[in-house]
C-alpha cells in the first residue's frame, strides 16, 4: 500500500505500535529484553502497510511562563473544588442518600464503601484467592523451568521443544476447572472445534472467514444461551450441571478466549503466505522488537494443538488478558525476555498505589451506587457533572487494576504482555488518541485482525463503523453498546476531518494554533465523555436526563462555560506533558 497523506492516531497499523516498549529506555511499560547477543540485525515485517512519519519535532518549554503560572492556579483552584462538590453529592446529608445507601457495604474504619460495580467487587471480594494461586503458581513454574528447559537461552529450533506449554496448559486446565468447574467441557469443545477449522483451511483464502463466523457465531449463542446447560442436550448429562466451579459465566470471560482462537488461526493462515525471507529468516537471532515478535511468524511446528491450548488457556491472563498474539506468545517462550528485579518491583508498587487510591475513593465518595439509581435529582448541576466524571475516572482505574493484576503475574512468570492503560483517563484530548491508551493490548489487536484486513487508513472513514461495531458486540451483546459503538465512530469523524484541514504543515506557525487545537480537545473530551457515560454508566437515557437538567437553566449554561474553560487548561497542560515527554525522547503517540 503506497504512503497515506494523513493517518488518524487510532487505528493506525503504519504508526509505532512498539513506541510504548521502545521510545525511551526508561519508559515504564517496557520491563524485558530479549535474552540474546544477536541484536542488530534490521527488523524484517510481513506488515505490507508503510510507516507513517511521525511528528518528533520538539518546541520550547513553557512550564515557567506567565500563561502557564495561570493555569497551575485554575489546576490549584479546581481540583480541590471538584472531589469536594463529588463529596457533597454523596453526604449522608444529601436527599438522594436514602436512594442508594443500601448499595453501599461497610468499610474500613467505620465509613461505607462504595462496592457497588460488579465487575470490581467481584476482583475485590477474590483478590486474596487469587493472590494465593499466585503464589502457588510462580514458584512451580520457576521451578519446573529451572529442571526442564535447556539451559541455553533460547530455543531456536523446531527440535527444541518447548516444555513450558506442558505446565502451563497442565495447571490451567487445574484452574480452569476451579473456575468453571464441567463447563471446562464446553470450552474445550469451543477451542478445538476452531483449531480443526485452522488445521483444515491452513492457508485457503476460505480459513479467515470460517474462523470469524465460527468465533461471532459463538460470542452470540453465548449470550442467547447463557453459557448452555448440558441438559439441554440430553437428559442424561443433567448431572454435569450440578458442578459450575466458583464463577458459573464462564461464557462471560470466554470473550478474551475468543480473541486469543481468531489470533491463533490468522497468524497460522498469514505463515503461508509470509515472504521467503521472512521464513528463511535466521532463527539463531532473536526478533529484533516487539514488534517483529508479532509480525514473523512462529515455526511451522509451532502451531501444534498443545501449545495452541497453553496459549489459549494460559492461566495469568486468562480471566481479563492484556491480549497476546500467538506468534508474539511462542517468540518469547523460544527466545524469553530477561524482566528485571527492579521492574517487577515497580509494577508491584503501581499496582498497590492504585488499589490504595481507589480504596480512598469508593470510602470518600460513592459515584457508582448514585449512577446506578440516576440518584442525582435536584442536585447542583456541577455535581451533576462531577458524578458523570468520576464515573468515568473509577471505570479507568478498576479496569487498570485488574489489568496491572494479571499482566503482573504474568511478568513475574517471564512473559510481558502489553501494558493496557498507559494514560489517565483524563490525560487524553484525542478522541483517536485515546483509543490508543486505552486497553491497548485490545486495541493492537484489532488494527492487526480488523482494521488492517479492512484496508487500514485507506478507507478510515468507513472501517472504523465496523471497527466500533465489532468492538461494542465483543464486549456484550446490547443495545446500548452498540449506540456508544456508533457514537464513538460518530464522534472520531470532526476530528479525522479537522486534523486533515488544520494540518500543522499549514497553520502551525499561527500564533495561536495551539489554543484553536486546545479548543478542539474542549469537543473532543465533551463528545467522549458522552459516548462512555451511555456505554458504560448510565445508559442513553440517563445522559439525557443530565443534558437536559445541565442545559436548562441559565446557570446551567455559565457552569457548562466555566467546565469549558476548566477543560482549555486542561488541555493546554496535557500538551506541555507530551512536548516534555518527546524532549525526553518519548514518544507514545496517543
Amino acid at each position: 500500500m503506497p504512503q497515506e497523506h494523513e493517518h488518524h492516531h487510532l487505528l493506525d497499523i503504519n504508526s509505532r505500535q512498539d513506541d510504548s516498549h521502545h521510545s525511551s529506555k526508561d519508559h515504564s511499560a517496557f520491563v524485558g529484553q530479549a535474552d540474546t547477543a544477536h541484536n542488530h540485525h534490521e527488523p524484517i515485517s510481513t506488515n505490507k502497510y508503510s510507516k507513517r512519519a511521525q511528528d518528533r519535532t520538539t518546541q520550547p518549554s513553557l512550564w515557567n511562563t506567565k500563561e502557564f503560572y495561570f493555569y497551575y492556579l485554575v489546576f490549584a483552584f479546581c481540583i480541590p473544588y471538584m472531589f469536594r462538590t463529588a463529596h457533597e453529592a454523596s453526604s449522608e446529608d444529601n436527599p438522594n442518600y436514602e436512594k442508594y445507601k443500601d448499595l453501599l457495604s461497610d468499610g474500613f474504619f467505620g465509613y461505607k464503601v462504595d462496592n457497588s460495580d460488579g465487575q470490581y467487587a467481584g476482583f475485590r471480594n477474590n483478590l486474596p484467592i487469587l493472590v494465593a494461586v499466585v503464589c502457588i503458581y510462580i514458584p512451580l513454574s520457576h521451578l519446573f523451568r529451572s529442571i526442564f528447559v535447556p539451559s541455553t537461552m533460547a530455543l531456536k529450533n523446531p527440535q527444541q521443544p518447548l516444555y513450558r506449554t506442558y505446565f502451563f496448559l497442565s495447571f490451567s486446565l487445574i484452574y480452569l476447572y476451579f473456575m468453571y468447574g464441567n463447563s471446562i467441557i464446553k470450552i474445550g469443545a469451543i477451542v478445538t472445534t476452531n483449531y480443526v477449522i485452522a488445521k483444515i483451511g491452513r492457508g485457503a483464502r476460505w480459513m479467515p472467514v470460517a474462523t470469524w463466523g465460527f468465533n461471532l457465531a459463538v460470542l452470540f449463542l453465548n449470550e442467547g444461551y447463557g453459557g448452555y446447560n448440558f441438559a439441554d442436550l440430553h437428559d442424561s448429562l443433567a448431572w454435569l450441571d450440578e458442578n459450575k466451579g466458583m464463577n458459573r459465566r464462564w461464557d462471560v470471560n470466554f470473550n478474551f478466549t475468543m480473541l486469543r482462537l481468531v489470533s491463533f488461526n490468522l497468524d497460522y493462515f498469514w505463515s503461508f503466505n509470509a515472504p521467503r525471507e521472512i521464513l528463511m529468516e535466521d532463527r539463531d537471532r532473536a526478533p529484533n522488537n516487539d514488534k517483529d515478535r508479532v509480525s514473523i511468524p512462529a515455526l511451522a511446528e509451532d502451531y501444534c494443538f498443545i501449545y495452541y491450548l497453553a496459549y489459549a488457556l494460559y492461566a495469568p491472563l486468562y480471566i481479563a488478558g492484556p491480549i497476546m498474539t500467538f506468534n508474539d506468545f511462542i517468540s518469547q517462550l523460544r527466545y524469553p525476555k530477561t524482566i528485571p528485579i527492579k521492574a517487577l518491583g515497580m509494577w508491584i508498587g503501581r499496582f498497590i498505589f492504585a488499589l490504595l487510591i481507589m480504596e480512598f475513593t469508593n470510602h470518600y465518595m460513592y459515584m457508582v451506587a448514585i449512577s446506578k439509581r440516576q440518584a442525582w435529582d435536584d442536585d447542583p448541576i456541577l455535581q451533576i457533572c462531577m458524578i458523570g466524571l468520576f464515573n468515568l475516572v473509577l471505570i479507568w482505574l478498576k479496569l487498570l487494576i485488574i489489568w496491572r493484576f494479571f499482566r503482573l503475574w504474568a511478568l513475574l512468570d517471564g512473559i510481558e504482555a502489553p501494558e493496557n492503560m498507559i494514560r489517565c483517563v483524563i490525560n487524553n484530548y484525542s478522541a483517536l488518541g485515546f483509543w490508543r491508551s486505552w486497553h491497548k493490548s485490545f486495541n493492537l489487536w484489532i488494527i492487526r485482525y480488523v482494521y488492517v484486513p479492512l484496508g487500514g487508513t485507506r478507507y478510515a472513514m468507513y472501517n472504523i463503523w465496523v471497527v466500533f461495531t465489532f468492538v461494542a458486540i465483543w464486549h456484550d451483546i446490547q443495545l446500548r453498546l452498540l449506540a456508544w459503538g456508533w457514537l464513538i465512530s460518530l464522534f472520531i469523524l470532526p476530528e479525522i476531518i479537522a486534523g486533515r484541514v488544520f494540518t500543522k504543515q499549514k497553520w502551525g506557525s499561527w500564533p495561536y494554533y495551539r489554543h484553536l487545537c486546545a479548543l478542539g480537545a474542549v469537543g473532543n473530551i465533551l463528545l467522549m465523555m458522552i459516548a462512555n457515560l451511555v456505554g458504560f454508566c448510565i445508559g442513553l437515557e440517563g445522559v439525557k436526563h443530565m443534558i437536559l437538567d445541565l442545559f436548562a437553566s441559565v446557570h446551567g449554561w455559565m457552569t457548562m462555560l466555566g467546565c469549558c474553560g476548566a477543560i482549555f487548561v486542561c488541555a493546554q497542560i496535557q500538551f506541555e506533558v507530551r512536548e516534555a515527554e518527546k524532549r525526553r525522547g518519548i514518544f507514545l503517540n496517543c
